[in-house]
């Protein structure tokens, strides 16, 4: 997401959850959202039922489409032509916001230069999406009242991800879609407390609240806070550790509540570059199958029994409070990292557990955003940042009178064709795009261990178009062999219309058939993120 951190500051949703429910328009694109965020489906559910238009872009058949207005079923890795060919549409027919554009945005001439070569034709043929279609949208999104866009990982992990991000905001901002109720640009999180974990600083380029490290004055802030000096280095992203790790740069790793074993895109090249550590920490509430590689694992407290806060992907800071005692040796996150701290620094008392509420108010008093939040607010009711103030009542939607950049105001950004990395030929000639399923969540750690969960979802599939099962001479439920560059699974087929012919769909839950085994580790250049929806594939009985 870091396009739309580059353009619009934090990555999180600009609007609220509440107000899908009152969009004239809703589109959707690289999120299957019912089966990912069911509750933020039932909003545009809800918004459909009130007269909303849904538009949904994807090369699924996902089971929103059957409350669309309208299906773009556009080729994977082709979401920022598709969202460029609408906007050149929204010109051609003078649908553009002017009054929005002369006030409050800048970089406008260039952006309309770089849209001239996205015709409608051009759009169809890369695309896939009839040309009509394509106008359609542009007519549906732009004409709106109040239109919301809403996207998730199908549009993030590409090597052009942080571009199909920019073609988001520059739409949004196209059509005056931004700094105003039931619209704006809204990334959904993909677990809980993502925006949280980045609010508090864990990005390798920032401090809490987005703040710099590379600015000397932020530096020197959190120097005379802290009390120590530092770093002004930015550090790796998580997708550039593989390669330190394999090149021995990287020596040492300490890695809690994520699995990157299973969920890191071509997880061969990945655990071998786990095994080259000379040290490796896995702090988890399972044993999985990150921890097996582990030198020391260290057992950590599941969300209900512990305090804290969450904060949701629409900036909303909860409160949660510890329902249940943990089992056996498992501590809160919060107390191990203390404890090893302290011995780290030798200095500190160990048999004095830290507080979350101070260290929340350490962080509010280090970020504007949240100055105005605190646990005894918190304590009767959710807030949403930013909040500057004790009696604000935080931030419904961002950007209503300003943008967080010098002069105020957001910038169009001029996005450009890009290909994806590895595209089918005679020896991988289908397209592999993944992604969950409804009764299984990330990398099945937690839901796995759920025997209703596991009676609904027992198993890995391949979703088979039913022309590409009769070619290949398939029936439901057969076994099939699926490869890539990378490495080879066995699961069985589901043949079905969801998906189009010459495209493919696994689920990445499954450890005993992970699809990131397939998968690429091609890498966006700008944001680092890997390209794990779009890689060629060979299937075989």
């Amino acid at each position: 997401m870091a396009g739309l951190a580059t353009k619009f500051g934090s990555g999180a949703m600009t609007n609220s959850v509440a107000e899908i429910a009152d969009n004239e328009a809703i589109f959707v694109i690289g999120s299957n959202t019912t089966e990912n965020h069911p509750i933020i489906a039932l909003r545009m559910k809800e918004a459909v039922a009130k007269g909303a238009q849904l538009i949904v872009a994807d090369p699924r058949k996902i089971p929103l489409v059957k409350f669309a207005t309208l299906w773009l079923r556009h080729r994977p890795g082709t979401d920022s032509t598709l969202l460029n060919a609408i906007m050149h549409v929204i010109l051609d027919e003078g649908l553009e916001d002017k009054d929005f554009i002369a006030a409050r945005t800048e970089g406008y001439d260039a952006f309309v230069q770089s849209l001239e070569p996205f015709t409608v034709e051009y759009g169809e043929e890369i695309t896939g999406v009839p040309a009509e279609d394509i106008k359609k949208a542009a007519r549906i999104y732009a004409t709106a009242g109040n239109a919301g866009i809403y996207y998730a990982m199908g549009i993030t992990q590409h090597i052009m991800g942080t571009y199909n991000v920019c073609a988001v905001g520059n739409l949004a901002m196209l059509t005056g879609n931004v700094g105003k109720r039931a619209a704006g640009v809204n990334p959904l999180r993909g677990q809980n407390n993502v925006q949280g974990a980045c609010d508090m600083g864990g990005l390798p380029n920032v401090y809490p609240g987005y703040q710099k490290v590379d600015v000397p004055a932020i530096k020197e802030k959190f120097e005379k806070a802290w009390g120590t000096s530092l770093s002004d280095k930015i550090g790796l992203a998580a997708t550039e550790m593989t390669g330190a790790m394999l090149d021995g740069t990287l020596k040492g790793m300490y890695i809690f509540g994520e699995n990157p074993a299973l969920s890191d895109p071509n997880t061969t090249h990945s655990v071998k570059a786990f095994s080259a550590l000379d040290f490796l920490v896995v702090q988890d509430i399972f044993m999985t199958e990150t921890a097996r590689l582990a030198d020391v694992v260290l057992p950590g407290a599941s969300f209900a029994e512990k305090d804290g806060t969450f904060t949701c992907s629409e900036r909303r800071v909860q409160r949660i409070r510890k329902a249940v005692n943990s089992p056996g040796s498992a501590q809160s996150d919060l107390n191990i990292i203390d404890q090893i701290y302290k011995r780290v620094v030798a200095s500190g008392d160990l048999t004095e557990k830290p507080k979350a509420a101070a260290i929340f108010d350490e962080a509010a008093a280090l970020w504007p955003a949240m100055a105005g939040i605190n646990y005894e607010r918190l304590e009767q009711q959710s807030l949403q940042w930013p909040c500057p103030s004790t009696d604000h009542p935080g931030t419904e939607f961002l950007f209503q009178d300003t943008f967080p950049r010098e002069g105020g105001k957001a910038l169009f950004t001029p996005v450009p064709f890009v290909s994806s990395k590895e595209l089918p030929d005679k020896e991988y000639p289908y397209v592999l795009t993944t992604g969950r399923e409804l009764f299984h969540y990330h990398t099945g750690t937690m839901t796995r261990r759920s025997s209703g969960l596991n009676m609904i979802a027992p198993e890995a599939f391949v979703e088979v178009n039913p022309a590409d099962a009769d070619v290949l001479g398939v029936a439901q439920g057969e076994f099939l062999t699926v490869s890539s560059r990378r490495g080879s699974i066995k699961l069985k087929a589901r043949v079905s219309k969801i998906v189009p012919p010459n495209v493919v769909f696994i689920p990445f839950h499954y450890s005993e058939a992970a699809a990131n085994l397939l998968t690429s580790d091609a890498m966006d250049p700008i944001c680092k993120i890997m390209e794990a929806k779009v890689c060629a594939v060979r299937i075989e009985k």
